[in-house]
């Protein structure tokens, strides 16, 4: 049974109100806490989509979880992005203990795609840094030639025309968009794909012509042995975020001699955790709630 969840405001730029939903794992004693952050190529998403299935399992090991919106791109540009997921974990350092029963010092974060890549990214900015990061099939490098070229898989797809792709993109900035509330956004994010332009349109800058501008923004690049704990999931069959991008993020830590793993999916895509009734998954989510508590309960 998922408890009531508390709708809280935890920040306002302008007209654009930015919220979370705060999931109480219960009792009477401080909570350790998942903050965890939607998916959607920053482009559409919000923070209902986590599922019930791990938003069950992470309660019931006795996690509080504070699910975040952030404003999307392309109307807010990639700093702007950081900056609310900085701003985030400012209001849980702030108001979480009185309000909701957490622990700010034990916090994990846990995010699928671009909220994977946010999560790598709250390695690195945000301060006091989370106790662990849990990244299902997120990215470190957001210029690479993945994202920053046409890309062969969603070049199969019929071409999306330039008109179309900005029809419904371009307006006040916002937050908290689904999928099926906005096709217009998919089809935003699939002519991005189609025609190399992710990191032009997201992060504002070419990265072909100003590629530093890009690098306090590339996790891969911005691991030092102070970085948190981190457990990397992903599926070696992925043809959104390729498999190889957990890897080099492996390695980064590595390097650093930062505590680290990465638990390959095998023959397994984008989205594998949906597959909830799969021993490998299952598995994998398994050793997902041990890491956690290994770092937030020890």
């Amino acid at each position: 049974m998922i408890p009531t969840k508390q709708t809280s405001l935890y920040k306002t730029v302008g007209a654009c109100e930015i919220y979370a939903d705060v999931y109480p794992a219960g009792g009477d004693t401080t909570r350790p806490v998942i903050v965890w952050i939607h998916s959607g190529a920053l482009i559409t998403g919000n923070r209902e989509g986590i599922a019930a299935q791990h938003l069950e399992r992470y309660l019931g090991e006795g996690f509080t979880v504070v699910s975040i919106d952030y404003r999307l791109a392309p109307e807010t540009k990639l700093p702007e992005i950081i900056a609310d997921l900085q701003d985030a974990f400012r209001w849980l350092r702030a108001q979480g203990r009185e309000q909701f029963a957490i622990d700010p010092d034990r916090a994990a974060v846990i995010g699928h795609s671009a909220g994977g890549y946010l999560t790598l990214m709250a390695g690195c900015c945000v301060a006091p840094r989370p106790k662990a990061l849990v990244s299902f099939y997120g990215y470190g490098d957001i210029i690479g030639d993945w994202y920053s070229r046409p890309d062969p898989f969603y070049c199969q797809q019929p071409a999306v025309p330039r008109e179309e792709a900005y029809a419904d993109v371009g307006g006040p900035p916002l937050s908290g968009v689904s999928w099926s509330e906005s096709e217009g956004r998919g089809r935003f994010y699939l002519y991005c794909r189609q025609q190399g332009l992710w990191p032009l349109e997201v992060g504002g800058h070419d990265p072909a012509m100003e590629p530093d501008a890009f690098t306090p923004f590339c996790p891969v690049r911005q691991v030092t042995p102070e970085y948190p704990p981190t457990l990397l999931l992903h599926g070696d069959e992925d043809t959104d975020v390729p498999y190889e991008q957990s890897v080099l993020m492996a390695e980064a830590l590595e390097r650093a001699g930062v505590e680290h793993e990465l638990i390959t999916l095998s023959s397994k895509g984008h989205g594998f955790d949906r597959q909830h009734d799969d021993p490998a998954v299952q598995a994998a989510q398994d050793r997902v709630l041990a890491f956690l508590h290994r770092h937030l309960n020890s």
